[in-house]
């Protein structure tokens, strides 16, 4: 039987421009005579496999990162399914390359490499018309949406209408790591300004060059988006990314309640941290409830981290007091105790009774900590002593460098491994390469969201629950956690393997459907194989047939 109905009536070099519908020369004779492609294309019909062997070809003969990004983003608008299976099948190598750290690079240069639009920008200017500026989208069925500010992008600060990257990246991955349709992903740059001095005087920036908008009038224009977002996209959950820290706290708590919506610098890093830190229990010996953790850097991620990490403990009948003790906070100035009055609101949680402390390293030999957290975006801040330090208070020290991209690490692998005689069990932010040391070759863990926000999304997606919440990201952590193997463990990687983040997905979107059902967020019946319907909600990248 005959169908093209799934086409929208498109034909001919129309379906050609279509990347969610364009198959190229993989399209057979039928197809070809049917939609009226007979001529528009070589001759021979190929495989999707032969044209993965083409594209894969010219990817590795690129001579550098920022050259192989963009042609993976001209694959990627020309022939979505195609992209994804070749990211999908060579996920290790391309994801540094579509997201951490090469994406940083992209969008400091995002004017400069600009080839097409993607997505869909909301600029100050359109105040009052964003339901329709919405409207404009051609996917009706939107179920998840990335959008920034700009503001904070990664660990390299404001880069304004640059910042594109990250939502379009962050939704690759999406699709990538968890199989949502791409058809369902929708990326937004609300353009704000720029405090950029660099990009304002950059004749080939494309955004508004103008001071950043703050105070009511961004507060109302942030209001008429979700508000317009939740009517035109009624089943879409909204995630906040790299927001500045004065913004990013403040509006997850004046939404998270009100619409289906995360910020993941907050949530998702915290989620992804946190199941690093179950999962090197098996390692130290040492549960999470003896656990005194320090953090360099108090702004989204950390006190994020925190907050999860003060959950689980409850959970698990510590006490919200001692667990809050348990976790200390070092930021640009000095410790986080009570006796500053410096501190910004989301901080005074984690302010504790001590006497003020200047630096890192006295703060390690005071605190005693048995695991350190970096999140500071500041390069190389865990010198030798300061990891030394946390060598000698713990035989198997917990030594986390989380800030993106690689250039902001606050140490890198080989100097975690070296500086403790090969006993640190490190985790990174951005990827770091196996490291030998001393005849052991140690496999460090990347503690990427990658992780966690695919997999959450998918059971919110999954479920049609109407919110996110910190159970889930608890949960989500906790399944992470407990899908890291013997050997993973053994080479010193406390995440699974990337080769199983679609099954790390599914367990993970699986048991956040399951929790949406259980607490009554969503109105659908639950299915008798909620695994199944999870499974079955997932993006196939090979290619249908139209005949």
């Amino acid at each position: 039987m005959t169908t093209t109905l799934h086409l929208n009536g498109k034909r001919g070099v129309e379906l050609l421009h279509d990347p969610l519908l364009n198959k190229g020369t993989a399209f057979g004779d039928a197809e070809r005579d049917l939609l009226g492609l007979r001529g528009l294309l070589p001759p021979r019909v190929a495989t999707q496999d032969q044209q993965l062997d083409r594209v894969l070809e010219n990817y590795r003969r690129k001579e550098n990162d920022l050259e192989k990004y963009i042609y993976l983003v001209s694959l990627q608008e020309r022939n979505e399914a195609l992209f994804y299976r070749l990211v999908m099948e060579h996920l290790s190598e391309m994801m540094p390359i579509i997201y951490t750290p090469t994406v940083g690079l992209a969008c400091q240069k995002y004017g400069h490499i600009f080839r097409r639009p993607r997505g869909l920008y909301i600029s100050k200017n359109d105040k009052g018309r964003v339901k329709g500026i919405l409207q404009n989208w051609p996917q009706s069925d939107v179920r998840i949406i990335v959008i920034t500010d700009g503001e904070r992008i990664l660990g390299l600060g404001d880069l304004g209408a640059n910042g594109m990257g990250i939502p379009v990246g962050k939704l690759s991955l999406y699709t990538a790591c968890a199989g949502i349709d791409p058809s369902q992903c929708l990326p937004i740059m609300l353009d704000v300004g720029t405090n950029n001095t660099t990009l304002l005087s950059d004749p080939l920036y494309l955004g508004l060059a103008e001071p950043r908008l703050r105070g009511p009038e961004y507060d109302a224009l942030v209001a008429e988006f979700v508000s317009a977002a939740q009517q035109v996209f009624p089943k879409a959950c909204i995630q906040f990314e790299d927001f500045g820290n004065s913004n990013a706290f403040r509006l997850l708590h004046q939404y998270r309640d009100k619409a289906c919506t995360f910020n993941d610098d907050i949530q998702g890093t915290a989620g992804v941290t946190l199941a690093g830190l179950i999962s090197s229990e098996r390692l130290t010996g040492l549960p999470l409830q003896k656990q005194r953790i320090l953090f360099l850097g108090a702004g989204e991620a950390g006190i994020g981290i925190g907050d999860l990490i003060v959950e689980a403990l409850k959970l698990s009948g510590v006490p919200e007091k001692q667990a809050r003790e348990q976790c200390w906070f070092f930021d640009s100035k000095s410790l986080v105790v009570k006796s500053r009055t410096d501190l910004v609101e989301h901080k005074l949680r984690f302010a504790h009774d001590h006497a003020p402390v200047g630096t890192l390293l006295e703060a390690i030999e005071t605190l005693k900590p048995t695991a350190l957290i970096g999140v500071s975006g500041m390069p190389q801040t865990f010198t030798e002593s300061v990891v030394k330090a946390m060598g000698k208070l713990n035989q198997r020290p917990v030594i986390f460098a989380l800030s993106n991209p690689t250039s902001k690490a606050e140490c890198t692998a080989v100097q975690a491994y070296t500086w403790t005689e090969g006993r640190a069990i490190f985790a990174s932010g951005s990827p770091f390469s196996p490291v030998n040391y001393l005849g052991t070759m140690h496999e460090p863990g990347q503690g990427n969201n990658s992780y966690i926000f695919p997999g959450v999304g998918l059971g919110v997606i999954a479920s049609e629950a109407r919110r996110v919440t910190d159970e889930m990201f608890y949960v989500a952590a906790c399944k992470l956690a407990a899908m890291v193997t013997e050997q993973d463990l053994m080479v010193g990687r406390l995440y699974p393997d990337l080769k199983r983040i679609r099954e790390v997905s599914l367990t993970i979107g699986t048991a956040v459907a399951e929790i949406a059902f259980h607490r009554g967020l969503t109105n659908m019946l639950r299915p008798a194989d909620l695994e199944a319907h999870v499974r079955e909600a997932m993006f196939d990248p090979h290619y249908a047939s139209y005949v």
